[in-house]
């Protein structure tokens, strides 16, 4: 298949997609955190900290048909759930290069290691967003960005 042939089916597939019922929901998690960029050429190669922000994103085109979730494509408190465990123990006031075993922790690099560790437990995972700053941000997403709309 030739690259304009997978363009025009990914187009009809898009297209298809949006005929039907989807959503997006966002939970949004907050972090105190330092970290180092060795390889930067200005402040940023210094030991640094963020008060960061994320959001995960979720994708779904069913909602859940009975029961106490009924209407939603998950509950925010199951999304809580599986972030939780990240902030704990390798986010909240750590020193990121050491606890993400990322040699290099941008922005960039830091939403797709949260996204690796969540894409098998959270179903329709489609994006990370990071916000390393109030005007700096960056959302990674393995394949899937078509789906996000900003």
């Amino acid at each position: 298949m030739t690259l304009n042939e997978k363009k025009e089916e990914k187009s009809q597939t898009l297209k298809n997609e949006s005929n039907s019922d989807s959503w997006i929901i966002g939970k949004e998690f907050r972090f105190e955190a330092a970290h180092q960029l060795p390889n930067h050429d200005g402040k940023c190669a210094r030991l640094h900290g963020h008060s960061w922000r994320g959001v995960i994103y979720i994708f779904g085109n069913k909602l859940i048909t009975s029961g106490a979730k009924q209407g939603m494509i998950m509950d925010y408190g199951d999304i809580k759930k599986y972030i939780k465990p990240l902030l704990d123990n390798y986010l909240d006031h750590y020193h990121l290069n050491e606890t993400t075993g990322l040699t290099n922790p941008t922005s960039e690099a830091i939403a797709k290691w949260i996204y690796e560790q969540l894409e098998d437990k959270i179903p329709g995972l489609v994006a990370v967003r990071i916000d390393e700053t109030c005007t700096s941000q960056c959302i990674y997403s393995k394949g899937k960005i078509d789906f996000l709309m900003f």
